[in-house]
């Protein structure tokens, strides 16, 4: 079977349409959020970063010498907001790529945010044992429905083809 034929829409595969739509819509406002904040950190450079970071220094009254912030103000220059803007660009396009896909139903998009979403989880497991709280639970039960929606695609659709061949 071609390519292009395993990525069409499985006529079948209908129950989870919306569901999917939802997703994308929500992976598109994510790579629209990294792309602008990608777009923010090359335009500002290093000096605003660097004045914010010692804004929360005096905030929080951290020691302005030895504290890890102090360290990590030593460390913003132009190539580290190069880099953490490339970061955040190729994070953004990947969420955005992911978005179409899920939108034209294609399959591998379904397989990216499936797998995607589950690196999170032990991650936000984690956090919401550390520190139990409606937002961790929120997260964690976003992701674990995205992971669910997904794999149920992906699973209907394979049997949809085993369905299709069998014929």
């Amino acid at each position: 079977m071609a390519p292009d034929a395993q990525d069409a829409p499985v006529p079948q595969v209908r129950t989870g349409l919306r569901a999917a739509r939802a997703i994308a819509l929500f992976e598109l406002a994510k790579g629209a959020f990294a792309l602008t904040a990608a777009s923010g950190l090359e335009i500002l450079g290093p000096a605003p970063i660097r004045r914010f970071v010692h804004w929360l220094i005096e905030v929080f009254r951290f020691d302005a010498h030895h504290s890890a912030l102090a360290s990590f103000t030593r460390r913003i220059d132009p190539e580290s907001v190069h880099l953490a803007a490339a970061v955040a660009a190729a994070y953004g396009l990947l969420h955005l790529v992911e978005a179409w896909g899920l939108w034209r139903s294609r399959r591998w998009a379904s397989w990216l945010g499936c797998i995607g979403a589950a690196i999170y989880l032990p991650f936000e497991g984690f956090a919401l044992v550390r520190d139990p709280g409606w937002v961790p639970l929120v997260v964690v039960a976003i992701n674990l429905s995205i992971v669910g929606i997904l794999a149920r695609d992906l699973i209907v659709r394979h049997r949809a083809e085993l369905e299709s061949t069998a014929r």
